[in-house]
C-alpha cells in the first residue's frame, strides 16, 4: 500500500478520465490519496470527488497562488466547512514568494488564519512553501501547537531539522527523480524516516519518466523507487514507513 499525501485529484485535468486514473492508481498500489483544496469555489467539487472514489480524503484550505480569489470571509466559511465536513487536514495553505505579484501581507493573513483554524480543530496543516521556508517556520512557531507537512519540500537540511522539531513532515515527489536535484536527493537520503511522506502533487510536478505529461497518482511508485534507492532501503520498507507516517499524521484508520 502507498499513500499519495498530496494529490489534486479534483483538478479539471482529471475530468475526462478520473475513473480510469483512479483505477490505475489502485492497480499501482496507491490506495489512499490526500486531496487538498486551493480555493473556496472548488470545495464542493472536491467534496463530491472524494465521496465518489474510494480512498480519497479531503482537506480544505486557501492556496497562496490563488490569492486573487480569496476574501477574508472565506476564513469564516472555512471554519464552517471544517465543522461540518470534518476533513483530515487544513490546506493547502502557505506562502509563495516565488510568483510575482502575490502580496506578502495578504498571503500572511490567510496563512495565519488557517494555521489558527488547524490548531483550534486539532488538525494537521498541509503547507505550500516556495522561496518562503523561513517565513513559514516563523509562522508555525508564532501560532504554535501545530503539526502537518510541508509538501514538495525544497529547503535546506537545517530547515528540515527545524520543521522536524516543530512536528512537521516533508512531502517528497517528482522533483527528487531528477538527477540534477543534488541537494534534495542528499536531504532525502538523510532525513529521519519518520519525517518522510511521498506525494505526486498531481496533476503537476511529474517525475523524470513522465516529464512534460500530466502527473497522476499511479506514478507514485516511481518516487518510491528513487527514495528507496537514495536511502539504501528496500522499496517495501519505505512504502510501509511512509504509509504509517501518513496514517499517523492524518489519523487514518
Amino acid at each position: 500500500m502507498l499513500v499519495d499525501s498530496h494529490s489534486h485529484f479534483d483538478a479539471p485535468e482529471f475530468d475526462a478520465d478520473r475513473a480510469a486514473a483512479h483505477a490505475r492508481a489502485l492497480a499501482a498500489g496507491v490506495d489512499i490519496q490526500i486531496v487538498p483544496a486551493v480555493e473556496a469555489a472548488t470545495w464542493p467539487k472536491l467534496k463530491a470527488v472524494c465521496a465518489e472514489f474510494s480512498g480519497l480524503h479531503a482537506a480544505y484550505g486557501l492556496h497562496p497562488m490563488y490569492l486573487d480569489a480569496h476574501r477574508p470571509a472565506h476564513l469564516d466559511d472555512l471554519r464552517n466547512w471544517i465543522e461540518r465536513e470534518r476533513p483530515v487536514a487544513v490546506g493547502e495553505c502557505g506562502l509563495d514568494y516565488f510568483v510575482e505579484g502575490l502580496d506578502h501581507e495578504a498571503q500572511q493573513l490567510f496563512f495565519d488564519g488557517q494555521l489558527r483554524l488547524a490548531r483550534d480543530f486539532d488538525l494537521p496543516v498541509i503547507v505550500h512553501a516556495r522561496r518562503a521556508v523561513d517565513a513559514v517556520i516563523a509562522s508555525l512557531r508564532k501560532v504554535g501547537g501545530l503539526r502537518g507537512v510541508v509538501h514538495s519540500f525544497s529547503g535546506s537540511a537545517e530547515q528540515a531539522t527545524q520543521l522536524h522539531k516543530l512536528g512537521f513532515l516533508l512531502g517528497i515527489g517528482g522533483p527528487v527523480t531528477f538527477e540534477r536535484a543534488n541537494r534534495l536527493r542528499g536531504l532525502v537520503a538523510s532525513i529521519p524516516l519518520e519525517q518522510l511522506l511521498l506525494e505526486t502533487d498531481s496533476p503537476d510536478q511529474p517525475g523524470v519518466t513522465h516529464r512534460g505529461e500530466r502527473n497522476e497518482p499511479a506514478y507514485l511508485p516511481e518516487v518510491l523507487e528513487v527514495v528507496a534507492g537514495l536511502r539504501g532501503m528496500e522499496p517495501e520498507a519505505v512504502a510501509a514507513a511512509t504509509t504509517a507516517n501518513a496514517k499517523r499524521l492524518f489519523r487514518l484508520s
